[in-house]
């Protein structure tokens, strides 16, 4: 008999907006090993589309709930918390399914922000029409982009020293990680630093550009399921990531050099237990066959991956 998947639909009362915290108390705990589904919502009133776009009561519901305050962050479901996951052990996120929630999305460029923060003095916004069946989404002028969806933030809580963190920059427990390879059909691993874990997701995109460089993606609302299971046979100090085809690593910093080298560190790292080589053999071995490529460079604390074929890793 199969059991159901239980979901964690966002709302003012599973949404927390704009920051982590390892004192935010879980919305759901689940087992090692369970399934669970979680929807996400983005766009303050601001940027809401007019009709006919279909607005879901969850987001007008969760801006009156968060009235008179100012978020800079992401809205993000969660958390959900999973029973015997300890501080030090890795949490494996198996991403089944990633479905869209909206049909439409934003995308903006803002004065003082993105890449080029300096060179666009005006405000625009730009919504775009999104095709669920062709999965396709539609750019103002009639342009058509393939929809490749992913969560740009999938976190974990954060050490409970760091205290109330804002979402923007990525870290070690994930985040605004904004990686386009983490599509359905890949596993996430976030180091895990308080019981339960905690996990939490967000900032829905329906596809990506590596850099974001206007720092926004199609930004909408998503639907995921996710598979949840603590690792006690693995040790992680950033988050790492398989798709069927490459491993990734992945380094997070204010500066594009430090997160080169830190995703290479980890890719080194990975060679060398995954197949017995000396870390001169997997430094030389990754120059040769591992890319690596830029995430963002807008979030305060930019991102690199490193990818590397996975039929490296036999011998």
């Amino acid at each position: 008999m199969s059991t159901a998947i239980p979901r964690v639909e966002a709302g003012p009362d599973t949404v927390h907006w704009g920051y982590f915290s390892a004192a935010l108390k879980p919305v759901l705990t689940v087992d090692s090993g369970a399934r669970v589904t979680m929807s996400s919502v983005s766009g303050t009133p601001d940027l809401l589309p007019p009709p006919p776009f279909t607005i879901p009561p969850a987001l007008p519901a969760i801006h009156a709930a968060n009235a008179g305050q100012r978020f800079f962050g992401h809205m993000c479901t969660g958390p959900v918390a999973v029973r015997g996951a300890k501080a030090g052990q890795v949490l494996q996120i198996d991403i089944e399914a990633i479905e869209l929630h909206y049909d439409w999305a934003y995308t903006a460029v803002r004065p003082l922000a993105g890449a080029l923060p300096d060179e666009f003095p005006e405000f625009r916004l730009l919504h775009l029409a999104l095709d669920k069946t062709r999965m396709v989404g539609r750019m103002p002028w009639g342009q058509e982009i393939p929809l490749r969806p992913f969560f740009g933030v999938m976190a974990v809580a954060p050490p409970p020293a760091w205290g109330t963190i804002p979402t923007p920059p990525p870290r070690r427990n994930g985040g605004n990680m904004d990686n386009k390879e983490l599509v359905a059909g890949t596993t996430l691993y976030l180091p895990v630093f308080n019981d339960g874990a905690q996990f939490s997701v967000g900032d829905g995109h329906g596809a990506q550009g590596d850099g974001e460089v206007c720092i926004n993606a199609i930004e909408t609302g998503l639907i995921g399921t996710f598979r949840l299971t603590v690792r006690e046979d693995l040790r992680l100090e950033w988050p790492r990531a398989e798709t069927p085809t490459h491993v990734i690593t992945m380094g997070f910093d204010p500066d594009l050099d430090e997160c080169a080298k830190i995703a290479l560190r980890q890719m080194i790292d990975l060679i060398a237990s995954r197949t017995g080589l000396d870390r001169y053999q997997a430094y030389a071995l990754a120059s040769l066959t591992a890319d690596l490529r830029i995430t963002q460079v807008v979030n305060g604390a930019k991102g690199v991956h490193c990818m590397l074929e996975k039929r490296y890793l036999t011998r």
